[in-house]
């Protein structure tokens, strides 16, 4: 009777290692699937990749896009967007133009990352190229023009979650890169 009781807790005390290891093995995948899912689905303002815009559609409306530049306070470094917001029809390609400048004596590297708001236009908004794809490095103040090529999924009109949105905002924030 007693060996019974004593496998029972050696399997017992296997089983709670084993579970504890595989909460821990969970928690530290959670950050990159949670990016998975966000960059897959748009969730959380998460733009999308594409690689060519499909051009317009007759009878679409029109959107506006407004842009928005910060910079993280470790970075000493002009970080500037477009002042002008546009006007875009789904599926046509636009680029623009952030402008960052380092104001240091010292070069240094940042990376930028973006979101679009309201989040639930994540899922429409469409990046061809972006300078947040890459680290910039800038020389000792050293100005540069940053292109972002974009345009809005033509899908837009197709979903009853987004029949209410009329303007959109890409916003970026730069950090530092040790």
């Amino acid at each position: 009777m007693e060996k019974t009781t004593k496998f029972k807790n050696i399997y017992f005390v296997f089983y709670v290692f084993l579970f504890a290891f595989g909460m821990l093995g969970l928690s530290f995948a959670s950050v990159p699937l949670y990016d998975l899912f966000c960059r897959v689905t748009g969730y959380a303002g998460t733009t999308q990749k594409a690689s060519l815009a499909p051009g317009p559609k007759v009878d679409a409306s029109l959107y506006k896009v407004r842009f928005d530049a910060n910079i993280s306070p470790d970075l000493n470094w002009a970080f500037v967007a477009p002042s002008d917001e546009i006007q875009l029809k789904p599926g046509v390609e636009k680029i623009i133009y952030y402008t960052a400048k380092n104001l240091s004596n010292e070069p240094s590297t940042g990376t930028a990352s973006f979101n679009v708001s309201p989040p639930k236009a994540g899922s429409v908004f469409m990046k061809i190229e972006c300078f947040c794809f890459i680290n910039q490095k800038l020389m000792p103040n050293e100005e540069i023009k940053m292109p972002v090529s974009f345009y809005i999924d033509p899908e837009i009109d197709n979903d009853d979650n987004l029949k209410s949105l009329n303007e959109i905002t890409l916003s970026y924030t730069f950090f530092k890169v040790e």
